[in-house]
């Protein structure tokens, strides 16, 4: 069974969801451990650090974004705990969950069409493909 999951997160609807589904995996074992990793994307932490007065409160309203994954831990009874990152979110991602040990990543998708994710990519889809655990992607 899975002991060690790992969730990607970024405070969106589909984070939420993927959160709510590792919630109930970890209920499934015993001693089950969540992580939630939550990456600051150096191209958009730029602007949000113009913008903001001091350090305390740009830390805050990034926490802010994590709060409604975290309550869906806290509601289920599920142990996790938050690790920040830094970085481009598909390589940290990748990176950090290659490095560690975990039974699954869970992570959301953004629900791109076809053509979209042709054109684009999706961060759910590039980390599919190079992490080396188990992948769960929420719809």
């Amino acid at each position: 069974m899975y002991k060690r999951l790992l969730v990607a997160a970024d405070g969106s609807k589909n984070s939420i969801r993927a959160a709510e589904e590792a919630a109930k995996l970890a209920r499934l074992a015993e001693g089950a451990v969540v992580e939630i990793i939550y990456v600051m994307d150096y191209s958009k932490s730029k602007g949000e650090v113009l913008q903001s007065r001091d350090g305390e409160m740009l830390e805050a309203e990034r926490r802010k974004k994590l709060v409604p994954v975290e309550d869906v831990f806290v509601k289920s009874e599920v142990p996790y705990k938050v690790t920040i990152l830094n970085g481009d979110p598909g390589p940290a991602i990748v990176e950090y969950v290659n490095k560690s040990s975990c039974d699954m990543l869970v992570i959301g998708s953004r629900g791109l069409n076809t053509l979209q994710e042709m054109v684009l990519g999706s961060v759910s889809h590039k980390v599919a493909k190079r992490v080396e655990s188990p992948v769960l992607i929420v719809k």
